[in-house]
This record gives structure tokens, sequence and C-alpha cells, in this order.
């Protein structure tokens, strides 16, 4: 219930006014997390959820036509984000896993769809002076990425641990008196 849960506060941080600004959202936190509380044959209901958001930002708020084909590197990171929390979290939850998840999470996302933008052509010129401008002005968008995903993860697999620590420390049984 948890994952389902900040699957929801993924897709609304996308859809609400000014809260996905500057790509500080719940998304990479919450993939990584639903990865690695879920069963596999859940990975695509995510996925599903952020495409339809992502139709809904781009024809209702971007007001541009909806082209499919320029969110297959979008969606596949989806999945990808996933299936890295299923691999690093899933059997083993320590606060190395979660930070590199973290950091592998975002920087994947960056390197693929920054160089996804180049190639297409549409924005930069296909040069290397180009491909270095579009990671230059992918940069702000990285740091909030890097950030929000850092928040979101040691909020989902920081919290648990911290309640099952104070609910064991404090169920310990009162010492009988002298």
């Amino acid at each position: 219930m948890p994952a389902y849960l900040l699957l929801l506060v993924a897709v609304l941080s996308r859809l609400l006014p000014h809260a996905g600004m500057w790509n500080f959202t719940a998304v990479g936190g919450a993939l990584l997390f639903f990865g690695a509380r879920r069963s596999r044959r859940e990975m695509l209901l995510p996925v599903a959820a952020l495409m339809a958001s992502d139709y809904l930002l781009t024809v209702y708020s971007y007001h541009f036509a909806f082209v499919w084909q320029s969110y297959l590197v979008t969606w596949g990171w989806y999945l990808m984000a996933i299936v890295l929390g299923r691999i690093l979290l899933s059997t083993q939850t320590t606060t190395l896993r979660v930070v590199s998840g973290a950091l592998l999470g975002p920087t994947t996302f960056f390197l693929v769809s920054n160089f996804a933008v180049w190639q297409s052509g549409w924005l930069y010129p296909r040069t290397m002076n180009g491909l270095a401008v579009c990671y230059i002005a992918g940069l702000p968008f990285y740091r909030n990425d890097l950030l929000s995903t850092g928040l979101v993860s040691a909020i989902a697999f920081g919290v648990p641990v911290l309640v099952r620590r104070w609910s064991e420390a404090h169920s310990q049984p009162l010492p009988v008196g002298r």
C-alpha cells in the first residue's frame, strides 16, 4: 500500500501547478521504492500512470501535440528505475544502496534523456558543442532531480526503519522494581 500511495504522490507532484517545476518531483524516489517493494507483475502500473501524466501535461499544460515517439526514452527510463529499485533495494535495503539508487536514477535519466534531446536535432545542433550545451542546459533539472529523488528515497526507505526502531525501543517491558 505505501508504494501505491507514493506513486500517487509522484503523479500529483507532476500535475499540480508549480509542483513539477524544474523537475522537483517524487517520481524518481517513488519508482525506486515501487520496484523495491512490489512484485514484478506490478511494474507496468507506475509506467502507465506516468505515461498518462505525460499525456496530460503535454496536451493540457504545455499545449503541444502529443507525439508518443518523443517519450519512448522517458518511458523506458521509468521502467529502468523500477528495475533498479528491484535489483538494488528489494532484498537488502541499506543506506549505501538507497544513496546509490538515488544517485544512479537521476544520473542515468539526465545522461540518456539529454542525449536523446540532442540526437533529435530539434533544439541543439548535432555537434559536440551542441551536445555540451544540451547537457549544460539540463543541469538545473538534474540538480533538482537529484535532490528530490534523494529526499523522497530517504523518507520512503528511512521512515519505516525509524518507526520500527522507535517501536522496538518503546515496547521493552519495564524493569521490575526492587
